[in-house]
């Protein structure tokens, strides 16, 4: 006649041993090299505390309106110039030429966010006058939100030469974010929220591009204008203004930052935790083997065994 199974439980059985026997010895031993190992594989393999990492965001930026233009009308050093700054065109005299200017920046995805600054100048020149070289200094108001809320001031440095004169002078690239160290993961970082030009200074010091490029580099946080890509016109007609066109871009940027106390817990939990679970595979296996072959002198008790009648 077959049988089959109608019902089943499972059999708890105890080992049970005195404090000083080698049972217990053993099992001190099986639990320290089931936790601690694992702890220092995850460790010297690199990487156990997260350092830095890294995010992406698209940051607000918006043009200042402050601008600085200085353009070589010889090779002997003779220049023109204009700025925003009222305290550097009164100091320029002869030198001076005031431009016109149209800026217009963009929203091209409809984010809320602008993408793209359209800037465009025309500089009136004498008959005699040619252009051989543009330096032109932009500043923007640079902001980031995701983690650390970042508030400052920030530049775009356009600069070309030839030795050919030029009649326009057409400039595309974007507007990247350099970091030398990495920033906090919260709270508000606004130690660049500075006027990169002193435009309320009498000093001519504090509009020569030398010093302004100077104390910008210093800063650990700075954007910069990369991969322009300059197109140099020639032949300017007489009475002609010198035609500048600048296209900068406000691209997504990859931040790095440092990671918070929580952030780097899980990190380091992840990968101890993906290591002990062999341990704890391997050690269970091994405990079952000894205490169930009695290799190491233990009491079995069984619970949940079926009563006799």
């Amino acid at each position: 006649m077959p049988f089959y199974e109608v019902y089943s439980r499972p059999v708890l059985i105890r080992y049970k041993t005195s404090i000083c026997t080698s049972a217990t010895v053993f099992l001190v031993a099986v639990l320290c090299l089931t936790y601690v190992p694992p702890l220092l594989v995850a460790y010297r393999s690199q990487g156990f505390w997260i350092k830095r990492s890294t995010y992406e965001e698209q940051p607000v930026v918006r043009f200042q309106y402050e601008t600085l233009l200085v353009a070589a009308t010889s090779m002997s050093g003779d220049y023109v110039a204009w700025s925003t700054a009222s305290h550097l065109n009164n100091m320029l005299g002869n030198s001076l030429r005031i431009p016109l200017v149209s800026v217009r920046e963009e929203d091209q995805n409809q984010d809320g966010k602008m993408d793209l600054l359209d800037f465009q100048l025309q500089l009136p020149l004498r008959d005699e006058e040619h252009v051989y070289s543009i330096q032109l200094l932009l500043t923007f108001s640079y902001q980031l939100f995701t983690k650390a809320i970042v508030v400052m001031q920030s530049l775009a440095f356009v600069q070309h030469s030839s030795a050919v004169p030029g009649a326009k002078l057409f400039v595309s690239g974007d507007l990247k974010l350099q970091q030398r160290t990495p920033l906090p993961h919260c709270g508000l970082f606004n130690v660049y929220n500075v006027s990169v030009i002193d435009s309320s200074s009498p000093f001519a010091s504090a509009y020569n591009l030398d010093n302004i490029v100077g104390r910008y580099q210093e800063r650990n946080l700075t954007t910069v204008l990369s991969c322009p890509m300059p197109v140099w016109t020639t032949g300017r007609a007489s009475e002609s203004p010198f035609q500048l066109h600048v296209e900068i871009r406000y691209p997504l940027e990859v931040i790095s930052y440092r990671p918070g106390f929580w952030e780097t817990i899980k990190f380091a939990w992840v990968q101890y935790v993906s290591v002990l679970l062999i341990f704890l595979w391997l050690f269970e296996r091994i405990q079952r083997f000894v205490f169930q072959s009695q290799v190491l002198t233990t009491v079995p008790v069984s619970f949940g065994k079926p009563h006799q009648h």
